[in-house]
């Protein structure tokens, strides 16, 4: 079974979806779900971006099953790193995204982080990830690469591999060294243009030994569960990457029957 592997209830701070209903939308779809909620340490607003694991899995665990799963989304700062693998070691989560949302202690969704030149911006948040993915060493995927891409104020926003290849080439190396899936998030896949900058990395993810990659539609409305999953799908036939999931933090293998192995680069 074909699983979206990120997206978030109630419980995180910035989505109201209902878990009844994310059930029957991948009903819908035929699809599993992998609940990941938000735990952001040490964010600037008081209880904001955090939740109470022993409340989460007192609400959901009944809700647990082969199509439903139960992740977290950590958001990673170095500061957080002892206290995040306390939380992941000592529950019973079945997947661990880490992302960066923060950089230099400022959430990069805010304006005030792009107060600074394009390259600076980015090559931080760059120098944030891959430091992360050294001190956290209990995820399982790193999420949405391109997660600057959405949020910033510059004229022109994406990450061109062929501009920032030093950042890239650290960050993927890493991952695929620790044996790490990363995300293809499906966000912004409606976009050709977005998918023609994203190509580029997952195919060098590939080259320095990735082998994995976990699809996740980041949703936090209902509308947006499983969006974009073909072209995800697409990205990464071309590339050679395989699409998988996570459950009780061991990798399954999404079988072959239900995605399709003959696409290549000019494909898309």
């Amino acid at each position: 079974m074909v699983f979206d592997t990120h997206l978030h209830t109630e419980i995180s701070s910035d989505s109201e979806m209902k878990i009844k209903d994310a059930i029957n939308k991948a009903k819908d779809l035929n699809i599993g779900l992998i609940i990941t909620e938000h735990m952001d340490l040490f964010y600037p607003e008081e209880n904001k971006f955090i939740f109470d694991v022993n409340k989460y899995f007192q609400r959901y665990e009944q809700y647990r099953n082969d199509k439903l799963l139960l992740g977290i989304e950590v958001g990673m700062q170095i500061k957080c790193a002892d206290n995040i693998e306390k939380i992941t070691e000592n529950n019973n989560f079945d997947f661990v995204i880490g992302s960066i949302h923060m950089v230099g202690g400022i959430d990069i969704y805010h304006p005030e982080y792009y107060q600074q030149a394009k390259e600076d911006a980015y090559n931080k948040y760059f120098k944030a990830m891959y430091n992360c993915i050294n001190a956290f060493t209990g995820i399982d995927s790193l999420g949405h690469i391109d997660y600057i891409a959405r949020y910033a104020t510059y004229e022109d926003n994406e990450m061109y591999y062929e501009y920032f290849q030093e950042g890239y080439d650290k960050l993927l190396k890493s991952l695929a060294q620790r044996d790490k899936a990363l995300e293809i998030n499906t966000r912004r896949l409606a976009d050709p243009r977005a998918i023609a900058i994203l190509l580029p990395v997952y195919k060098r993810f590939k080259q320095l030994g990735g082998k994995y990659v976990t699809i996740g539609s980041d949703a936090h409305k209902i509308g947006d569960i499983g969006a974009n999953f073909a072209e995800a799908d697409k990205i990464a036939q071309a590339c050679g990457l395989r699409p998988v999931f996570f459950k009780q933090r061991k990798i399954e293998y999404i079988k072959k029957e239900y995605y399709r192995c003959d696409l290549t680069l000019q494909d898309i």
